[in-house]
């Protein structure tokens, strides 16, 4: 085709989020030739979630990396405190999980991001290409062997063994119905915004109440604020008016109110997050394999889909590597174990989200309650928050980083464009 640039590769991974990047690295350190294509000039993305879990943290502490990555800016947490109507409760409790990390810790990941990127870069078989929107993939028969990727200059054509989509919810693989959604559901919307912190005040990072749930992330000099409603229910809120709207978090959080008037002043301050939680009935097809929010969407409730997102990475790593590495493109029946691998812990995880956690906020025809389940179950069984950390923070099947190549991989001839 004129005018368009061939790559090639051993792995071209779409999408340059927490499970796209983990994999990249990890199979570069095996001594794969990896190309990680991520559409943004940047990681500043300021709405995501900020939540590092004590898996991850063990993925980089297995990596040799936990040290230079506690480095960067970050809250710890061995605890997560929740404020209800009838009283405080702890939701989680880390400080008795085994290892060397037994807390959260609230990164932007955007620092998280930065920081797998220049790891990767230390491998010769890493390389991440940014502005590099893939707008198709490429296929001979019913496989995959490559994408078309849009650039700053020009249509490039990458050719590949497999392609990895860690493209998030809005998937090419998604969008284009390659690969089929097998259940969804839309259990809430959520509001994101920053605000100031107060002076001379913690604030609990999780507040409940009879039509509201609220989490406040503490970077350091502000607020990360996530204010679940009900779906869809952001054009009422508008509608209401934005006076209403701190109005209502003032009474909420009243040390919040003059940070509120002063710094939401318009809708453009806040800004609204479609959830859904679904995943897909296959995660592969021939040449194809796909991993975190791109294989199942998840609920913000926990925080959990940045550290199942990088499980999953680690898993197809591990699966994966070695046959990549041997010279081999992966088969149907080996791509099928990496979802076999980790379909049950994700199937867990959204089962205790949509059920377990679903009257903790508000939904469509269902406003709220003043005292949610989980609230009563953790006040009579206080170690229960012990379980709950457990599940978080280390998951239902931890994953442990592959060992690196014995001989670093050598990066094949492959024609440059612009890496931004």
């Amino acid at each position: 085709m004129p005018g368009v640039t061939t790559e090639s590769a051993d792995v071209c991974v779409v999408g340059g989020g927490p499970s796209g990047l983990m994999a990249g690295l990890l199979l570069a350190r095996s001594g794969v030739d990896v190309l990680v294509l991520e559409k943004h000039p940047d990681f500043l993305r300021d709405f995501r979630g900020d939540t590092v879990h004590p898996s991850t943290l063990r993925a980089m502490d297995e990596l040799g990396l936990a040290t230079e990555f506690l480095e960067l800016p970050h809250v710890e947490l061995s605890q997560l405190p929740m404020a209800t109507v009838t009283g405080p409760v702890i939701f989680a409790d880390f400080r008795q999980l085994p290892g060397r990390f037994p807390f959260v810790a609230f990164m932007p990941q955007w620092d998280v991001l930065n920081f797998l990127a220049e790891v990767g870069r230390r491998y010769p078989g890493f390389r991440l290409v940014q502005q590099a929107e893939v707008t198709e993939l490429i296929h001979d028969d019913d496989a995959v062997i490559g994408a078309r990727v849009r650039t700053p200059d020009g249509p490039v054509e990458v050719r590949c063994r497999i392609v990895i989509a860690a493209d998030g919810r809005n998937s090419i693989v998604r969008a284009d119905g390659i690969l089929e959604v097998a259940a969804s559901a839309a259990p809430m919307d959520v509001l994101w915004f920053r605000i100031g912190k107060p002076d001379g005040e913690r604030l609990p990072a999780v507040r409940s109440g009879n039509g509201f749930f609220i989490v406040c992330l503490d970077r350091g000099d502000y607020l990360q604020v996530a204010y679940m409603i009900p779906k869809g229910g952001f054009t009422a809120i508008k509608d209401a008016g934005l006076a209403e709207f701190r109005a209502g978090l003032a009474a909420i959080y009243p040390s919040l109110a003059p940070h509120l008037e002063a710094e939401i002043r318009e809708w453009g301050d806040v800004k609204p997050l479609d959830v859904r939680v679904d995943r897909l009935r296959r995660w592969y097809r021939p040449g194809l394999l796909a991993i975190g929010d791109a294989a199942h969407a998840m609920s913000p409730a926990g925080g959990v889909g940045i550290n199942l997102a990088v499980q999953d990475a680690i898993a197809a790593a591990r699966l994966l590597a070695p046959i990549l590495t041997a010279d081999a493109t992966p088969t149907v029946p080996q791509l099928r174990a990496v979802q076999r691998r980790r379909e049950f812990a994700m199937r867990v995880v959204q089962f205790a989200q949509l059920r377990l956690l679903s009257d903790l906020y508000p939904t469509v025809g269902r406003p709220g309650t003043d005292r949610p389940l989980l609230v009563r179950l953790l006040r009579r069984f206080p170690r229960l928050s012990r379980l709950i950390a457990r599940v978080i923070g280390l998951g239902i099947r931890p994953e442990h980083v592959p060992p690196a190549a014995a001989v670093p991989g050598t990066v094949t001839a492959l024609t440059r464009f612009r890496e931004n």
